[in-house]
């Protein structure tokens, strides 16, 4: 009989021992950790100052904005050449490109008041299903023979889009009737993007203008930028002007350890370059944009720009007329008007969703606001030290038709059109959406801890039963 007591005891103690294996494996720390086949990079920090300023005149509207960077990221995409050949270096990762190669950025989407849905809920309210970089993007196949983003949009991807162009929000094969769609955007339902970038633009002082409504697309006109690349020959199709540049082509080393000046002709435009020469003497590491610049023409061409980056930090001035006369690709400003505006930047070689957000900011213009514009005479605004700051952060993978669905303890708030910043702060939708793109994981986690839980539980209630009886 004392043997088969001793038997049970040890069988408590053991399962005491299983109790708490299956408690402390199940809180495994490495449930969120970056995953590059899932397309999952999560950023440190979580969160980036940004300072804005903004004034304006009789005729144009600027804007001001400085964001700390520990260096300046001027290159998109480059060629190298080694063994002989040309090679693409700098293409889309998820989080920083390894070699330092994609542009730093800040980018503005701005509203008029008849996209009341983004003065609530700023970006989110344009972030669909399947777009490109996400852990569910589309195939770029299937975008390219949809009918009407691949047709007629020519799109390769899928992009922003606001949900009224979807017939189901939540599915973005779903495009409304080409005719609705433009109705709505006569009608003003679009998001006005002003897109700076420190590669393909900033070297000639341009800045792109650009639209969201049923994709993210530039304005009519020519953009800043073409592909330096000939495909038939396999080569650059152009290269820099020794006589004006002192050079044909940047070396690599100083490309990626950063020790080409911003000031110095480092862009490939019809000022600084010539065809390439598939004659010269060509040196191993011999490195040219893939990106070169062009001036730029039509609605595309608004946007006027100018960046430095000193002592850690980017500061960037943004221009345009307050009144383009295009109402169909920008939002136009008036003096004792109100608007809504909402910041992004790409810092440290990140590219695609991989950047900082911030939620929705009211601008007013002689009118009260968060970012209330200066009045001024003159040609440029004379800048004080009256920053206006905001919080940027991580915004992870969280979608529009995620936050109206059950998975969203919010949802009804969105119903009732609560405003976000009414209850979360930056730092909270920073961790939520980290969260979301571990919702599987920790869903999985938290049910393996409940089971450990209920297990250990078992197990004590199990050996203390059998210490009674003894």
């Amino acid at each position: 009989m004392s043997h088969l007591r001793e038997q049970r005891g040890m069988i408590g103690v053991a399962a005491l021992a299983v109790g708490l294996a299956a408690l402390w494996l199940s809180n495994d720390t490495g449930t969120i950790r970056d995953d590059p086949k899932r397309h999952i990079s999560i950023p440190d920090p979580l969160l980036v100052p940004l300072q804005v300023q903004a004034a304006y005149n009789q005729e144009r509207i600027f804007f001001r904005y400085t964001w700390p960077s520990e260096r300046p990221h001027i290159f998109h995409d480059m060629l190298r050449y080694e063994g002989g050949q040309w090679k693409r270096y700098g293409n889309a990762v998820p989080g920083s490109e390894p070699h330092g190669l994609h542009e730093d950025r800040v980018a503005m989407m701005v509203d008029d008041g008849r996209v009341p849905e983004f003065a609530r809920y700023g970006g989110y309210y344009a972030i669909g299903d399947g777009l490109a970089e996400m852990t569910d993007a589309a195939d770029g196949d299937e975008v390219q023979a949809h009918p009407y983003l691949g047709a007629v949009r020519k799109q390769e991807d899928v992009l922003k889009y606001l949900p009224a162009t979807r017939s189901n929000p939540g599915d973005w094969r779903t495009t409304v009737a080409p005719e609705r769609i433009l109705a709505m955007r006569e009608a003003g339902y679009f998001l006005d993007l002003w897109h700076w970038r420190a590669g393909r633009g900033n070297a000639i002082g341009f800045a792109d203008d650009q639209t969201i409504y049923d994709t993210r697309d530039g304005d009519s006109g020519r953009s800043t930028w073409f592909t330096n690349w000939d495909g038939d020959k396999k080569q650059p199709r152009l290269m820099f002007d020794p006589d004006k540049a002192g050079h044909a082509a940047l070396k690599w080393d100083d490309v990626i350890a950063g020790r080409v000046a911003q000031d110095s002709i480092h862009y490939l435009h019809p000022s600084t370059a010539v065809a390439f020469d598939p004659d010269r003497q060509w040196q191993e590491g011999d490195t040219l944009p893939r990106r070169a610049l062009r001036d730029p023409d039509g609605s595309r061409a608004d946007i006027v720009a100018d960046g430095h980056w000193a002592d850690g930090n980017w500061t960037v001035t943004l221009s345009r007329a307050l009144d383009t006369g295009d109402p169909l690709n920008d939002k136009i400003f008036k003096d004792g008007g109100q608007y809504t505006v909402a910041f992004a930047i790409h810092r440290n070689a990140t590219g695609g969703r991989w950047h900082y957000v911030s939620m929705p900011v009211s601008l007013g213009l002689g009118r009260d606001a968060e970012l209330q514009a200066a009045s001024f005479t003159g040609d440029a605004p004379v800048w004080t030290d009256n920053w206006k700051s905001v919080k940027l952060f991580y915004p992870g993978q969280v979608t529009w038709s995620q936050l109206n669905s059950e998975r969203h303890a919010g949802r009804d708030r969105i119903k009732q059109g609560v405003p976000v910043r009414h209850y979360h702060s930056e730092g909270q939708l920073a961790r939520y959406g980290v969260e979301m793109e571990f919702f599987d994981e920790i869903v999985f986690q938290w049910r393996l801890t409940l089971f450990a839980g209920l297990l250990l539980f078992a197990a004590i209630a199990f050996a203390l039963t059998r210490a009674v009886r003894k």
